[in-house]
């Protein structure tokens, strides 16, 4: 969430923010509803004021023994005004805050201004194009040729769009997954979490996801929870309501679970394989950091993403994400694309963003300086990374003629030794 000072003194800004990522926000309205309420407000405490004092001169009267019933009966007529606008503070007050909770973050000043994905930036490359001296094959030949996706079962159990992994092809998304949270852990000097999979409204709606995104996500109509679309969200509510002492700062977590999505959004795209999917495993890291140094906690955040890739021996490429690619939340965001020589294309693992102090604030996460006074942190977060899509560039990349997949060296310990599956 914006600052609300900062709204009203930049409508400009915000609206330009509003219109580069393609959000549908009445700014006017807001600006409106703000000034009334302000305005109810100030005449609710001038009423008060007025019955304040008319309390004090009814009590003078009737310790002098004077007739103060004309007074009774005008602070009646004051109070029963107080309770009316009271109501209508409360109505104006709810639609106030639920038309600036769709307000999006700001775009830092160096994000391109784009309609799609062909106005995004591409950042950095990083290794070889493999050649083959055959046809790669997609995933989802090989997986049902080594018998490691089982899609069939998968839609008899769920339905489509969910992934059954068995034998060999479970075994290795497991070892990415302790992979990945080792390198994070031990390298990286993030602590590992294990938080809760379903979570409730206060904890979406501080993130973001909630009220805009409620359409995509899973959720329990008895309890209002919901199902977590990505550890981003209970790990980022870690410290709401709290106030972290400045020396702790930067915090980094890590946490692999399972994320569910109903993509809602994105009817027929990718119908084919495990490319899109309703629940798929993931690692995810978050940051706490001081204000200060959040975009460069951000180019280390993308950093320790590359780590991965770059020891699973898959080529990638750095995107930097044009204002509509960006998510409602975020101020800048990195997308990682590795590339899946059987589908043809770079396929995202991994989205790295600043969400400077718009996460905070919807949360109430502040930091206490050596001036004992409390601010806001900036939140980060991203994917480090995202499986299955790991999985398939894996898969396609180190595919052989005889449809065996070579193991990375980085991960056969992870395999007990493993080599080859096949």
């Amino acid at each position: 969430m914006l600052d609300l000072d900062f709204i009203r003194k930049n409508p400009d800004a915000v609206r330009k923010a509003i219109t580069d990522k393609s959000d549908k926000v009445d700014l006017d309205k807001v600006l409106e509803l703000d000034k009334e309420r302000r305005q109810v407000i100030t005449n609710i405490d001038n009423l008060r004021s007025q019955r304040k004092k008319a309390s004090e001169e009814i009590a003078k009267l009737k310790k002098e023994k004077k007739d103060a019933e004309a007074l009774v009966q005008q602070m009646k007529a004051v109070g029963d005004e107080i309770s009316a606008l009271e109501a209508k503070s409360q109505a104006i007050e709810k639609s106030f805050t639920e038309l600036i909770s769709f307000i999006p973050n700001i775009p830092a000043a160096d994000v391109p201004v784009g309609k799609g994905e062909a106005d995004n930036i591409e950042v950095r490359h990083w290794g070889e194009r493999r050649k083959f001296d055959f046809t790669p094959a997609a995933h989802w030949d090989i997986g049902q040729k080594l018998g490691i996706i089982q899609s069939e079962r998968a839609s008899k159990i769920s339905g489509s769009g969910f992934i059954l992994l068995s034998g060999q092809g479970a075994r290795l998304e497991r070892a990415l997954i302790n992979f990945m949270l080792d390198m994070h852990i031990k390298q990286h000097g993030f602590t590992e979490i294990m938080p809760p999979f379903l979570v409730n409204r206060q904890t979406m709606y501080a993130t973001g996801q909630l009220p805009k995104l409620e359409a995509d996500m899973y959720k329990t109509a008895e309890e209002d929870m919901f199902l977590i679309p990505t550890a981003e969200v209970p790990v980022t509510n870690l410290w709401r309501d709290e106030v972290i002492p400045e020396e702790k700062l930067p915090l980094y977590y890590v946490a692999a679970t399972a994320c569910f999505r109903r993509e809602a959004g994105s009817y027929g795209k990718d119908t084919r394989g495990i490319i899109r999917v309703h629940q798929f495993n993931k690692v995810e890291m978050v940051k706490f950091v001081h204000p200060d140094t959040s975009f460069d906690e951000l180019e280390k955040l993308v950093q320790c993403a590359e780590a991965v890739l770059q020891a699973l021996e898959l080529e990638y490429r750095v995107v930097k994400l044009c204002t509509t690619e960006m998510s409602f939340s975020s101020a800048t965001t990195y997308d990682l694309e590795a590339y899946a020589p059987g589908v043809g294309r770079y396929l995202e693992v991994s989205s790295c963003g600043n969400f400077t102090d718009f996460q905070a604030r919807r949360g109430n996460i502040r930091f206490r300086g050596k001036d004992n006074k409390s601010r806001l942190v900036h939140t980060l977060n991203g994917s480090g990374l995202a499986l299955p899509r790991t999985l398939i560039t894996l898969l396609e990349t180190h595919q052989q003629k005889d449809g065996s997949i070579v193991i990375p060296k980085a991960l056969r310990p992870y395999m007990d030794g493993v080599e080859r599956i096949g």
